[in-house]
């Protein structure tokens, strides 16, 4: 049993973004937090909406009400994250690897009742979505992969990335030292400085309660120690679903030409696209909420809508 410390959704979860929205579904052993806007007719589809590594549902406080002015939204807490429970294992949960990942989220959508047509996956959670699709999620119809982290990092850094993620991991006294460093402001502003990004002061504020929570830090800690995308890359010639990437040109988390190297690996019948963001960085749907959605409804209605 992990004890490492939490947020509490009654004290920092008074000042979480559309709070009223949220609610708390109990699957695959875990409790989650989950963020929900109703279909506006009764014909929408659903959207579901995946964040990356170390973020959580308040990165689509700004792009999921506009969306759900033409679809349902589901907005989710990825395992440890923010307010969704953390295993008991703690970072060396194999529920905080893709597939585990991907497992816990379909067991969700299946204790909500609900089926998709669409999900958005900001970073690594394009990966989750991507393998949601693979494990054959039923009445999936389109992915849209935004600024994803689909392929390993080349070189060196990927050779040492992934053995010092698992070496930290097991160390569990390291999250309980990031998360005190964290305390400080300038820490989280040099994570998102990182990036390539520049948001507003309430997202800012939001990472800094994330970033100085033990128990977030050790499940992004966790998902770097057992992220295997060499697997993923292996069978993205196997997927079916229609995937379209947006890239910011700005984004120094993961490279914008990623998205060129994914394109031959699908199946061409996919008809896979990228779409560019310029000069916009890895967190481009908070700094310009607006237009992602924008384009996250052309792409759709481009893809499924009826002639």
């Amino acid at each position: 049993m992990n004890d490492l410390a939490a947020l509490d959704w009654e004290r920092e979860g008074l000042r979480w973004p559309h709070r009223e929205r949220s609610r708390f579904v109990q699957a695959a052993g875990l409790r989650w937090h989950v963020q929900h806007w109703p279909a506006p007719s009764a014909t929408a589809p659903t959207a579901l909406l995946l964040h990356g590594t170390g973020a959580s549902t308040h990165s689509w406080r700004q792009v999921a009400p506009l969306l759900a002015g033409h679809m349902q939204v589901i907005s989710v807490d990825l395992p440890g994250h923010a307010f969704t429970q953390l295993p008991a294992e703690g970072s060396n949960s194999p529920q905080l690897s893709l597939p585990g990942m991907a497992q816990g989220v379909q067991a969700l959508l299946k204790a909500m009742e609900v089926q998709v047509q669409l999900i958005v996956g900001h970073s690594a959670g394009a990966a989750v979505a991507v393998r949601m699709a693979l494990d054959g999620l039923p009445g999936l119809r389109l992915i849209v992969s935004l600024n994803g982290a689909l392929l390993p990092l080349h070189g060196l850094a990927g050779q040492l990335f992934a053995p010092a993620a698992r070496l930290m991991a097991g160390m569990s006294w390291i999250p309980r030292l990031f998360a005190y460093q964290a305390r400080d402001r300038a820490v989280t502003e040099r994570l998102l400085q990182s990036t390539g990004s520049r948001i507003d002061e309430e997202g800012t504020a939001l990472y800094a309660l994330l970033v100085a929570s033990p128990s977030h830090a050790a499940a992004a800690l966790g998902m770097m120690a057992q992220w295997d995308l060499h697997a993923l890359a292996e069978r993205l010639p196997r997927l079916r679903v229609p995937l379209d990437l947006i890239v910011a040109t700005g984004d120094k988390t993961v490279r914008p030409e990623q998205a060129e190297q994914v394109l031959p690996r699908l199946d061409p019948s996919l008809q896979a696209s990228i779409s560019k963001f310029e000069g916009l960085g890895h967190l481009s749907h908070e700094e310009q909420p607006a237009r992602t959605t924008e384009l996250l409804l052309e792409l759709y209605h481009r893809r499924l809508s009826p002639a």
